[in-house]
């Protein structure tokens, strides 16, 4: 077919950025089809974040980043991600969904919710940043709660409950408090996350010592009102004033798009995709997995500095078909 590409990218973040990359050095025909804006996952991120990761680790196709600091900001990363697109005049269509994978003999067809595409192969890089998970509670759909923090201005000398206990929750917490909110953690565990930025941690932890922030451990959310919120908590139902809440309960990738299209999960709770580790093609012929999908539940295994060799794994294999 006159119009058949070799290998749709499904995914515009770093590493559906770092694939149309290798499929251009390698000569291919190629389109990145993204659902929200370029690296939508890092535009959702808090507007104050700075990365775990130095510069260096975050570079993608040997284009080197240069920030102000040994750890970039998210801002620095959204810029250095855009210039490298701009600069590689890389094929990329953002604001696109993929609806639909459907094979026809030796080839794939991409329906999207503006056109559709055939290909040889198809590279999912999708993430998991775009479901979060829900806290299936009475009130979870009011419009002062969220799943998503950016900007802490808004909860100036406001009520706020953080849910979670790891980065972004931390973040939230520390942040809306310094912006003058009275905070409220809630954390399903005994403790803040062991996996909170180590320079970070100390901050949380003594916050809380001191009672500028609250916290109740052990404890999750019976119910949300528009100004209070019921809290299980080991001492019994409890119920708290509060404006807002800012639930930092995590994201998930959408296994049930990898399903549909046949490809193979493991019967654990991993729900871990069936792809070969050295080329990354799975199950189904000419569909291959990049990124922080490849670890299915398990999304803290895999991040951009510990994937970007996926892209060429997966470009190797399918110039060598």
């Amino acid at each position: 077919m006159e119009n058949l590409l070799d290998v749709l990218i499904i995914g515009g973040g770093p590493i559906g950025l770092s694939c149309g990359l290798a499929a251009q050095q390698k000569g291919l025909k190629y389109i990145i089809v993204e659902k929200g804006s370029l690296v939508d996952s890092l535009y959702h991120y808090p507007a104050n974040m700075t990365f775990f990761s130095t510069s260096e680790k975050l570079e993608i196709g040997a284009v080197p980043f240069v920030s102000n600091n040994n750890k970039p900001t998210r801002n620095e990363a959204l810029e250095y991600y855009r210039r490298v697109a701009l600069s590689a005049n890389l094929s990329i269509n953002l604001y696109e969904e993929v609806t639909d994978i459907i094979r026809q003999e030796d080839k794939f067809q991409i329906n999207t919710s503006k056109d559709h595409y055939y290909t040889s192969n198809v590279i999912i890089a999708t993430g998991f940043y775009g479901r979060p998970f829900l806290l299936n509670v009475p009130g979870e759909n009011l419009p002062n709660v969220t799943h998503y923090y950016n900007d802490p201005h808004i909860y100036a000398f406001q009520k706020v409950l953080v849910v979670g206990a790891n980065n972004s929750a931390v973040d939230a917490a520390l942040e809306t408090y310094r912006k003058g909110a009275s905070v409220t953690m809630l954390i399903r565990e005994e403790q803040v996350g062991e996996r909170v930025k180590y320079w970070v941690r100390p901050d949380i932890i003594n916050r809380i010592k001191e009672g500028s922030i609250k916290v109740y451990y052990n404890s999750t959310i019976s119910a949300i009102r528009e100004k209070e919120v019921d809290l299980n908590t080991p001492n019994g139902l409890l119920t708290i004033k509060n404006d807002w809440v800012i639930a930092m309960t995590g994201y998930q990738p959408d296994l049930l798009f990898l399903q549909k299209i046949g490809i193979k999960l493991s019967d654990d709770e991993i729900k871990k995709p069936e792809y070969n580790e050295s080329t990354h093609e799975t199950n189904v012929k000419g569909v291959f997995l990049a990124g922080v999908i490849c670890g299915g539940m398990n999304t803290h295994s895999l991040f951009i500095e510990n994937s970007r060799d996926h892209a060429e794994r997966i470009m190797n294999q399918i110039v060598n078909e």
